[in-house]
């Protein structure tokens, strides 16, 4: 789960990110998400937190001219910490916007995975038009199950892709899920998306 929080890991996170920043270019990938890592087994949480931030600030400052160097952009996403992993850093786009606002480099942005901020947060609309303006790339899956957009679930995904839609997003959408059927069947939601924008010949 990463190493960027994670005190005595500095020089483990410079490594990786070494090693992330090859594969990029050898993929012609322009996004290397930046993981925070987790919470010592052990600790709490809120007596750690600045130690760890301190650290995760160093640590993003240093990719941040990493990847400058590369034109490349870092991502930081919040990872729900009351299903997925409890002892993740790096849990809600507030704090991670709070972390992007000290570190003030314009190539790292925020990583919105829409199951995991419903799950920890929830107020989607207000979240969504807060913090689109420093999104750098869009993950989907439906809650609680992480099936498909039109698996069964509480969250109306034409409403939320219209919303990124009115709010001027132009990024990537990423399919975070577990389709319930094979891959193709999975991605059925994606042809009636563009049967009602008015354009079907994408969908084929």
């Amino acid at each position: 789960m990463g190493l960027g929080a994670v005190p005595g890991r500095q020089a483990a996170f410079r490594e990786g990110l070494e090693q992330a920043v090859r594969y990029a270019k050898a993929l012609g990938c322009p996004r290397i998400h930046l993981m925070a890592g987790r919470v010592p087994q052990g600790a709490d949480r809120a007596a750690v937190r600045g130690e760890m931030e301190t650290v995760f600030l160093e640590n993003l400052r240093h990719a941040a001219g990493v990847l400058a160097q590369e034109n490349l952009v870092g991502l930081l996403e919040p990872i729900n910490t009351r299903v997925t992993d409890p002892q993740y850093f790096l849990d809600t786009p507030q704090q991670a916007a709070a972390i992007l606002q000290k570190v003030g480099r314009p190539n790292l942005q925020l990583q919105m995975d829409i199951f995991h901020w419903q799950i920890m947060d929830g107020n989607l609309t207000g979240n969504i038009r807060k913090f689109l303006p420093i999104v750098g790339h869009v993950q989907v899956a439906q809650v609680p199950g992480r099936g498909e957009p039109s698996s069964p679930g509480e969250l109306n995904f034409p409403y939320l892709f219209q919303l990124l839609e009115d709010e001027g997003y132009q990024g990537f959408v990423g399919c975070e899920y577990r389709p319930q059927g094979d891959t193709v069947e999975g991605l059925s939601w994606l042809r009636s998306y563009w049967d009602r924008q008015g354009h079907p010949q994408a969908g084929q």
